[in-house]
């Protein structure tokens, strides 16, 4: 199943998507948006199914304006370095441990939306990522029950301001500027993929140019070990995100150097998840 967050008649609604039809699911006596739907847990899932087969109350999918697929995360926590492809061409070492620190709500927009490039500075980076949402509460996750707390996948651009990112030993500026990154289009739910999401490609493709090729297989931590590692620090609860971090090809890596301007177009894709496209727009 395809969950999405979407607007219609100016209010937030649920969504599934079935191919190029939208099956409006809040119509059908559902919650308003997907953060609402995770935390109804397994029944909430079970409705969702029922009435996007049965299908009521639909729209074109192209016509949607879409939201984020999770709206308001209690914690949407980003993973460094977690490419060993990546970790080589970056200033730091491979990590023993993973890299974490947070976004915002506020630093990211969604599918189609533009990011914008601040003003205090020209080097605005992109990232392809994968990202995993939560399905339902957990600390002290054992790593071979991880997977049952995953609700399903979707795709993270992790954009960054790199000079900001570089200024501290801590990334949270570089990585927390307003609709500096993006989040999206959908959440496809776990039953659709391998488990743990293992074996895809990933890309990032700017102005259609391939920057970024590689798979999840490639991750130093994979979701499993993030999961576990995550719920040792704090309680996961259902809309949490993992952003699982990137592979190689980032702009500030290159020489010279590549950095998104006014004009460009963004894409992330994963295999059996989809596209997330951005614009790019000066402040």
């Amino acid at each position: 199943m395809r969950l999405v967050n979407f607007i219609d008649a100016g209010k937030t609604q649920l969504g599934a998507r079935n191919g190029d039809t939208l099956v409006n699911l809040t119509a059908a006596g559902l919650p308003d948006s997907v953060d609402a739907l995770l935390k109804q847990g397994d029944a909430g899932m079970a409705k969702a199914r029922e009435a996007a087969a049965k299908a009521a109350v639909t729209l074109p999918f192209a016509k949607a304006k879409l939201l984020a697929p999770v709206l308001n995360p209690s914690k949407a926590i980003a993973v460094g370095l977690n490419y060993v492809d990546h970790a080589a061409e970056s200033p730091y070492d491979a990590p023993k441990y993973p890299v974490l620190f947070h976004r915002f709500p506020s630093s990211w927009v969604a599918h189609d939306e533009p990011l914008v490039k601040p003003k205090v500075s020209d080097e605005f980076d992109y990232e392809a990522e994968l990202a995993v949402i939560i399905g339902k509460t957990g600390r002290h996750i054992p790593k071979d029950k991880a997977l049952d707390y995953v609700a399903g996948y979707s795709l993270f651009n992790d954009g960054s301001i790199r000079d900001y990112q570089f200024k501290s030993h801590q990334w949270m500026i570089g990585k927390n500027f307003d609709a500096s990154a993006s989040f999206g289009p959908e959440l496809v739910t776990a039953d659709e993929l391998p488990p743990g999401a293992t074996g895809l490609r990933i890309q990032a493709r700017l102005n259609g140019k391939v920057m970024q090729d590689a798979n999840t297989k490639d991750m130093i931590f994979d979701v499993v070990t993030l999961v576990n590692t995550c719920s040792e620090i704090f309680a996961l609860q259902p809309g949490d995100v993992i952003i699982s971090g990137t592979p190689a090809g980032v702009g500030f890596a290159r020489n010279p150097k590549v950095f998104m301007k006014q004009g460009d177009i963004i894409e992330v894709e994963v295999d059996k998840i989809g596209v997330l496209r951005n614009g790019i727009r000066n402040e």
